[in-house]
């Protein structure tokens, strides 16, 4: 070995460089054909998309529909296919929240699959959807028609802290046996809601806990002064301290909230 190394040092220098091209030629020219044979089996009918799997939410698209999007947006095989562009079609689908696209060997694409789960109507026009992320999202209303949602009103990008909101005060007016049918948000802050009775209240400002406690302390109270006048309520306003304002059809009055020993 020391002698081939020392035979090789010996070699004029015009020598060892036309060696040295003569190997790097000869990779070049393997990594060549490797680059061309890869080329020619990723060519190959066993590659092509033969099936399209979808798993998960399904409730509001048919699995043939949602097939049908990603073979019009994408093209290529198992190696070319866009996944990006495969995950994007099938999110322009009506009622897709999220979409996972993967490869599965040698020639299916795997989906997995998060629909909107519509939780309220959103905006003045209610011509939108809030999902249970606090999302809003656009998709046919005749799709909720029968649902009953309630209807968030506020400034942009609020619907999470109404959806947080109204998810606190909706348990806390089970007492009463309604529900709300319209939340709003004003530009300066200020909460207020409509009963599904089509009675108004106003909460005003505040954190969340103190309009829950505020709300709380209505509930638990105003039902007795609706029975005692026998009138139906119009409207509440929650915003006086320690107490709260109504008008019931024909009779406006103020009731105290329970002071902690639960007396009026």
């Amino acid at each position: 070995m020391a002698r081939s190394a020392a035979a090789e040092t010996a070699l004029p220098i015009d020598v060892r460089a036309m060696n040295a091209t003569a190997v790097l030629l000869v990779l070049l020219a393997a990594a060549t054909v490797l680059a061309a044979a890869g080329v020619w089996a990723m060519r190959q009918p066993l590659f092509s998309i033969r099936e399209i799997r979808i798993d998960g939410d399904v409730a509001r698209n048919s699995a043939a529909t949602l097939r049908a999007n990603i073979r019009a947006g994408v093209s290529g095989n198992f190696f070319s296919v866009d996944l990006g562009a495969a995950r994007r079609a099938i999110e322009e689908t009506p009622w897709v929240r999220k979409a996972v696209v993967n490869r599965l060997w040698p020639n299916r694409i795997a989906v997995r699959l998060e629909e909107h789960r519509a939780v309220a109507l959103w905006g003045r026009d209610a011509d939108q959807l809030v999902n249970s992320h606090g999302e809003v999202f656009v998709a046919n209303l005749g799709d909720v028609e029968d649902q009953d949602l309630p209807t968030l009103e506020g400034p942009d990008a609020s619907a999470p802290t109404m959806l947080a909101l109204l998810r606190r005060l909706e348990p806390v007016l089970a007492r009463l046996e309604t529900r709300i049918a319209i939340l709003t948000l004003s530009g300066r802050g200020t909460w207020a809601m409509q009963l599904e009775s089509g009675a108004n209240v106003e909460l005003g400002r505040g954190s969340e806990a103190e309009l829950v406690q505020r709300t709380a302390n209505f509930a638990q109270t105003v039902g007795g002064v609706v029975a005692r006048y026998e009138r139906p309520l119009l409207y509440a306003d929650l915003r006086h301290h320690q107490g709260y304002a109504i008008r019931l059809k024909g009779i406006s009055t103020v009731t105290h909230a329970p002071d902690a020993a639960g007396r009026n």
